[in-house]
């Protein structure tokens, strides 16, 4: 009884660790977003996350919100400076989230500084 209750525990967590590890490492879609830099913060009471928003329209009617991973100094670093201007992001979309990454599914992995289309002179 004692080695089937063992293997029973031990499977259950065999399965939840590879979930885990899938749906970290298994993206759902990768892709491009641009528009304007309307926020970016690191917020949260348990776990602080970097998170963000940009505005994809002029009227700010269409937000696209995103996360960035803490092991993405560079990028961060970038959407700090890039505040209030027109960027275009690279991003991953995840499954799922975790806590500890972010709230979003969408997780910024670069960033670069684009003219905006609207105020093109």
């Amino acid at each position: 009884m004692k080695k089937i209750l063992l293997g029973l525990i031990g499977g259950i967590i065999l399965l939840f660790s590879g979930y885990l590890v899938a749906a970290y490492n298994i993206t759902y879609s990768e892709g491009t977003r641009s528009g304007e830099l309307i926020k970016f913060s690191k917020k949260g009471v348990l776990f602080k996350t970097f998170e963000g928003e940009i505005s994809q329209g002029i009227s700010g009617a269409q937000i696209f919100k995103f996360s960035v991973e803490e092991n993405q100094p560079i990028v961060i670093e970038k959407l700090h400076t890039y505040q209030g201007k027109y960027v275009k992001v690279r991003y991953k979309e995840r499954f799922t989230t975790f806590p500890w990454l972010g709230d979003t599914h969408y997780y910024i992995t670069n960033v670069d500084l684009e003219s905006s289309p609207h105020f093109n002179k």
